[in-house]
């Protein structure tokens, strides 16, 4: 057990770390001004749009964390966690002091990494995923799986989640508003969750976002408020991001919620941040969402969401929106990784309030030491983890034996005619 200095020690430090990344906020600092769209297209969609950033001055940021640095003992594992935590806030820091530049994707990747970064130990890499994704999606033909799902107003889908969300959180419910100056369809917090008015959802977005934004983004917010020994738990800081958003996503994808429309624009984001590291332009990237489906208002945004705070001219994107699949591979292995050593402890420490999953063993101590609390909140997977072990006993067993993915099958099927009617043929 820690001595009483040591556990006071620890929250202080911790204390001090939550009140010096407070200015660190990276979207509100990178985020468009709603002219640059106008002019975009009042321009015909023809010209580079012009972004002016408020310069932010990381300097006193930086001292603070470095006043808390040189307090630390870099062989303490506790501290260990909490020089992790320095690092992260330390390079979101210089990320948004150096907006508009190529440092600014420099230090993006040090945060998020990059698509070609592996994610596994076997060489699997976000883009490699995303290129995957697009294959097996391409040989899909139009209504093979089904009639196009219902679209829903930002208004109706807010009347649908609302009754969700209470029933879930009770009196810690956020309110679900609908709102006008949001750049995403969605985001959530502990308190609210807010949807971009005049965005069009399907059905599939229903669940979807009830499990990502607030089974996962509202959980983890409302666990990390109750740390109030560990505050630095409470808000998400860009060392958290990666794990924050796999969860998310992971979450999608063992509930259900996960469609291949969903599944597409994540791998479409990968893939554009990939392009624009190798030279594409803003424009480059709005026609590349347009030739993907996209209406040209939301292949603005999602061209926006690349080069945002970076170089418009490409070569230095802004590399977050990888950490969508980056995140799933890795949360992905962590799981199956927990389920063999038997140890879903570690599954249910994920959701103890924004962390990563490198935090996982130093979070596991300081619950034994009474300084943090396990969570209040869980998706359903993790309350009740038997249909998780039963997925990944059968899906662990499948890929040693299969690897490669060459099922006896294959050309069994490849040799069977296509069985449509001939008067059910386009």
């Amino acid at each position: 057990m820690l001595s009483s200095a040591r556990r006071e020690r620890i929250v202080a430090t911790v204390s001090a770390l939550k009140q010096a990344e407070r200015p660190v906020r990276i979207l509100r600092r990178i985020a468009w001004d709603k002219s640059v769209r106008a002019r975009f297209f009042a321009k015909g969609a023809s010209e580079l749009p012009q972004v002016e950033y408020e310069r932010f001055v990381a300097e006193p940021v930086l001292a603070e964390l470095d006043a808390i640095a040189v307090t630390l003992d870099v062989g303490d594992p506790i501290d260990r966690w909490i020089l992790r935590q320095i690092d992260a806030v330390r390079h979101g820091a210089k990320m948004i002091a150096a907006v508009g530049t190529a440092d600014f994707s420099k230090w993006s990747i040090e945060l998020y990494g990059k698509p070609t970064i592996a994610a596994l130990d076997g060489g699997g890499t976000p883009l490699g995923l995303a290129e995957r994704v697009e294959l097996v999606l391409k040989e899909l033909q139009p209504g093979e799986l089904g009639e196009p799902a219902q679209r829903l107003s930002a208004e109706e889908l807010a009347a649908r989640m609302r009754p969700i969300v209470s029933a879930k959180f009770g009196d810690d419910a956020p309110t679900v508003e609908v709102v006008s100056d949001l750049s995403a369809k969605a985001v959530a917090g502990s308190r609210r969750i807010r949807i971009r008015a005049g965005a069009e959802f399907t059905e599939y977005d229903v669940r979807q976002l009830i499990v990502h934004e607030a089974e996962v983004h509202v959980a983890t917010s409302l666990n990390g408020r109750r740390q109030k020994r560990l505050p630095i738990l409470g808000a998400g800081h860009p060392g958290t991001t990666r794990t924050q958003e796999g969860i998310a996503v992971f979450s999608e994808m063992l509930s259900g919620a996960m469609d291949p429309e969903r599944f597409r624009r994540l791998a479409d984001r990968t893939i554009a941040i990939q392009m624009s590291l190798d030279g594409a332009d803003f424009l480059d990237l709005f026609q590349y969402f347009v030739s993907r489906g996209e209406d040209r208002e939301q292949a603005f945004e999602d061209a926006r969401r690349v080069v945002r705070g970076g170089v418009m001219t490409g070569g230095a994107p802004f590399t977050k929106d990888g950490v969508y699949l980056d995140g799933l591979l890795r949360v992905y292995d962590f799981v199956r990784c927990a389920v063999e050593l038997d140890r879903t402890d570690c599954i249910r420490m994920i959701f103890c309030g924004k962390l990563a999953l490198e935090d996982v063993p130093t979070m596991c101590a300081l619950v034994g030491e009474g300084l943090c609390l396990t969570p209040r909140y869980l998706p359903a997977w993790a309350t009740d983890l038997r249909f998780l072990v039963s997925y990944l006993a059968f899906s662990g067993f499948v890929h040693r034996v299969d690897g490669e993915g060459h099922g006896r099958y294959r050309s069994l099927i490849a040799s069977a005619p296509i069985g449509v009617r001939e008067d059910e043929r386009d």
